[in-house]
């Protein structure tokens, strides 16, 4: 059920609704949605995804997979970290595991991030389907997080669970809670006993089950579990060297009952558990009277900031002035005694305090060992300590610190998506919170803090933060919201890239590509050029000086020199999140300034990587997405990286559930429709009371039919013109060709007034062509069209490959290939199968492949000579072919009789083996 709309909630909507269209009829969400207002700097603005519905194909298909995983994952899992941040109830769920709980890298100290992505991929597939699992779901989601907010604005509260008899206090792990108990709780007792019914939950060690002491050298504790397994009590007044200690012989039992018990008396130490003696100490010769005025009293908490809080269940704690006797400890096993000197039976079940029962009035009170939120809108899945520790930090270290401002932008980012896709003011109010949360810490900090910090390799990454921040100043107009986005500046680099000077060099990839859009939306509600000149230039120094042939940047996560390819090709190539990050910030560059060559890369990231990144199996619990992509021979795809739950599965997720995002873009004024891509959708466009409906099976067709439906509407119709789209793009309007001269890399515009019923038809005939590695131009990658084409074959070293031998007059390699039946896009070579890089198997791959053209030969036609190289690797047939295409055979011979007379006058050919190329070229015959 949907939240009331409140009157606030209700004026909001109207006014974006205003200034931008609404929903259309296809694919209508049942629950209004708000909107978030285009900037007006931006030239062109794109659809809601609730506009452009999927039609049949590669991207639904792929899509189809994701959202059985966003319909079938249990999302109180990915709740249960928060849950447990907070001391609530996790409802039995067990933590997604990998980046997404406690024992996964760096101490799941990324833990929340993943819950926001899945937010996002709901709202997504809510806006792009309208199925109502997904906003039930969302709801689910942001009504757990408002309790979350709400229990970390309180003292922590009683977890009342079932006892071994009536209640006990839960310890949810995660909730770094203890019970803190008043000083004075041992007085100066000469002996003591100490008892306690534990049930643990989790088999760490060192968590203790009480430790009164000061510091780390007077104390006495008991440790669940020591280095060995096994209960562990010591009391010490020299540290942990001068400890007399007591050691179980076996390990408590998860999930289950145990009695604890230790006495002192007489300079002996008796360790119990269940009621039998299992360790003797006759030399325990100190006493809590020996100890003196100790500082901390705790019930689950150690001194040790390593060490962990207890995580299970006390079911009572009592402290005895004497030491009971053997049968006195096997008595408390079915009979509840009360302490002297303390005595909890921990039956609360609500508040944070605990009463004593001994007399003494010794209540306990239920803490967090971080003590709690600095600002009301705090959230995450764990304690503020690290966005805290990151500001005194000088140097990396994710196990302590790992990208707090990360994490928040996930979280912030999924709950703007989901307020903006169901409405729900509750989304937007928690979202609102977390602005006013880190404005308060962010904008205390000296401005020369807030540089080390976000110059600081991976604990100071803090993603999209910028974007998202943006975003929710421009819904909610709040001036600190725009503030806190601009305390995210990274001047150096902003400056750099402003100056064109590329350093980008050593730098994470992942860190600094979010980056820059975040300073478009800067630049979009402040006007500084510094920030559009500064993005501009950065996309130059990796598109495409960095980039690889299927879209992707970064080798082991990180850029190395400008133009070398070939020498960063490894086994942890091409991280799926750069590729998701470089696709949002060419989509915003191309608002502002409509370069088609941002879109040429966008089509080949989205048709290369970013489906190839997704496995084509179903799976509801994996979303089955690859961190790296190696680009070493022979290459098989990991679709379960790492341990799970990582950023490159978040934003896949994501990917995967906005296919059609940048399909279609109109210009600010409705004047022009721009066709980014080729892909079968229908788009809604409400303004003009039309729908455009592309039919194609692209790319596995070279083409793509547009059928304009509605009203008689005017505007242009401008169509991408893809940058490989060499051999010919031809359009016609019904039936008849359009005017115009298409050229390729840039947009054609058909202009007219539409009417119903209107066929635009677009062809455009794919052609094999390779590209080179810039730094070692025989390194060569495939392409048929927009499709990288791979090879498949288990040898882990380069394969060779030779093209030019059937080559065509236009300079087309495809005759070289041999197309297999029944598979579109697929051929062989030699033997050997290529196939398209965007199907997601488990075969071994060779993105590149070594470039072989031994001898001259043309059409087929071996010239019987070895094939000249100069000193760069450009060989004879690099030089001919470079002048391509060819109208005729004769122009193709004359460039082989100039060339060759070049090469002889160079001292790179025998004139002899020149004139038989040359008399080669004039008797092969030639595909046109």
């Amino acid at each position: 059920m949907a939240p009331p709309l409140t009157r606030r909630t209700l004026l909001q909507s109207a006014i974006l609704a205003a200034a931008v269209p609404g929903a259309g009829a296809a694919a209508a969400p049942t629950a209004s949605a708000a909107t978030l207002p285009p900037p007006s700097s931006w030239t062109l603005q794109p659809f809601p995804l609730k506009d452009v519905s999927l039609s049949p194909g590669i991207f639904a298909a792929k899509r189809r997979l994701m959202l059985d995983h966003a319909r079938g994952y249990d999302v109180n899992r990915l709740l249960q970290v928060f849950r447990a941040n907070a001391g609530l109830s996790t409802l039995g769920a067990v933590a997604p595991g990998g980046w997404e709980g406690l024992d996964g890298e760096a101490n799941g100290n990324l833990r929340g991030h993943y819950t926001g992505h899945f937010l996002t991929m709901l709202s997504q597939a809510y806006a792009g389907t309208g199925e109502q699992v997904f906003a039930d779901r969302i709801r689910t989601m942001v009504g757990a997080l408002t309790e979350v907010r709400e229990a970390l604005r309180h003292d922590p509260a009683v977890l009342s669970v079932a006892g071994r008899s009536g209640t006990a206090v839960e310890q949810v792990r995660g909730s770094y809670q203890y019970v803190d108990l008043p000083s004075g709780v041992l007085g100066d007792a000469g002996a003591v006993t100490l008892a306690a019914w534990v049930k643990p939950t989790h088999d760490s060690t060192w968590a203790r089950v009480f430790d009164f002491g000061n510091d780390t050298t007077r104390y006495l504790y008991l440790a669940a579990r020591n280095a060995s397994g096994v209960p562990r009590f010591a009391v010490t007044t020299g540290g942990a060297g001068g400890e007399q200690g007591l050691d179980g012989t076996a390990a408590l039992p998860l999930d289950r009952w145990s009695h604890l018990a230790v006495t002192i008396g007489g300079g002996t130490g008796t360790l119990y558990v269940d009621g039998t003696a299992v360790a003797r100490n006759t030399a325990m010769s100190l006493t809590p009277a020996a100890l003196g005025t100790l500082t901390h009293h705790w019930l689950g908490r150690s001194p040790y900031a390593s060490d962990p809080v207890f995580a299970g269940a006390l079911g009572g704690f009592d402290v005895w002035s004497r030491a009971l006797s053997a049968d006195e400890i096997a008595a408390l096993q079915s009979a509840r005694a009360t302490g002297d000197l303390v005595s909890y039976a921990f039956d609360e079940t609500s508040g944070s305090s605990f009463a004593d029962a001994s007399g003494r009035g010794l209540t306990a009170t239920l803490r967090r060992t971080w003590g709690g939120p600095s600002h009301p809108g705090f959230l995450a899945a764990y304690p503020e300590t690290q966005f805290i520790q990151l500001e005194s930090m000088t140097g990396s270290d994710y196990t302590k610190v790992w990208a707090p401002y990360y994490t928040a932008h996930k979280i912030l980012r999924g709950l703007l998506d989901a307020y903006l896709a169901t409405d729900d003011d509750r989304a937007l109010d928690l979202a609102s919170g977390m602005g006013d949360w880190m404005y308060s810490r962010l904008s205390k900090l000296p401005a020369a803090t807030l540089q080390r910090m976000w110059g600081i390799f991976s604990s100071g990454e803090f993603g999209g933060i910028v974007e998202a921040i943006a975003d929710l100043h421009a819904i909610g107009g709040k001036a600190e919201h725009l503030a806190l986005a601009r305390l995210f500046d990274l001047d150096r680099l902003i400056d750099a890239c402003a100056a064109d000077t590329d350093v980008l060099d050593g730098l994470h990839a992942n860190q600094h590509i979010p980056i820059f859009t975040g300073y478009l939306r800067l630049y979009d509600a402040t006007g500084e050029e510094r920030y559009l000149t500064a993005a501009r230039n950065f996309w130059h120094m990796v598109v495409p000086h960095r980039m690889y042939g299927i879209g992707g940047t970064s080798t082991g996560e990180f850029w190395k020199a400008r133009d070398v390819i070939a020498g960063t090709i490894g086994a942890t190539t091409a991280e799926t999140c750069c590729a998701y990050n470089m696709l949002k910030l060419s989509r915003t560059l191309f608002f502002h300034e409509q370069d088609p060559a941002c879109m040429d890369y966008y089509e080949r990231a989205l048709y290369n990587q970013v489906l190839g990144s997704r496995q084509d199996t179903a799976d509801a619990e994996k979303p089955l997405v690859t961190y790296f992509i190696g680009l070493t021979p022979g290459h098989v795809r990991d679709y379960t990286p790492k341990q799970g739950t990582t950023c490159c599965e978040g934003t896949g997720m994501e990917s995967a559930t906005k296919y059609q995002d940048s399909v279609y873009f109109k210009t600010a004024d409705g004047g022009s429709l721009y066709v980014n891509l080729y892909s079968p959708t229908t788009l809604t466009w409400t303004e003009k009371g039309v729908t455009v409906t592309q039919t194609t099976g692209f790319p596995r067709e070279q083409g793509s039919t547009l059928t304009v439906r509605g009203r008689t509407a005017s505007f242009a119709l401008r169509l991408r013109v893809p940058a490989w789209a060499t051999a010919g793009f031809r359009v016609t309007v019904n039936g008849r060709k359009a005017k115009g001269t298409p050229e390729p890399g840039s947009y054609f515009t058909v202009e007219r007034t539409w009417r119903d019923g209107d066929v635009v038809r677009v062809a455009m005939p794919f052609r094999v062509r390779v590209e080179k590695a810039l730094d070692q131009p025989s390194l060569q990658t495939l392409f048929y069209g927009p499709v990288n084409l791979v090879a498949r074959d288990s040898s882990t070293t380069y394969l060779e490959f030779g093209l030019y031998r059937d080559a065509a007059l236009s300079g087309d390699l495809l005759p070289s290939l041999a197309p297999v039946s029944g598979r579109p896009l697929h051929f062989t070579l030699d033997g050997t199968e290529f196939a398209p890089f965007f199907e997601g198997t488990e075969d071994p791959m060779h993105a590149y492949w070594r470039r072989v053209e031994p001898r001259v030969v043309f059409g087929n036609s071996d010239a019987g000579v070895a094939n000249p190289a100069r000193a760069d690797g450009t060989t004879l047939l690099d030089e001919v072919w470079a002048g391509a295409p060819f109208a005729s055979k004769g122009a193709l011979v004359e460039r082989v009789e100039t060339v060759v007379e070049a090469w002889v006058s160079a001292g790179l050919l025998a004139r002899a083996d020149g004139e038989r190329a040359v008399s080669t070229a004039r008797g092969a015959t030639f595909v046109p």
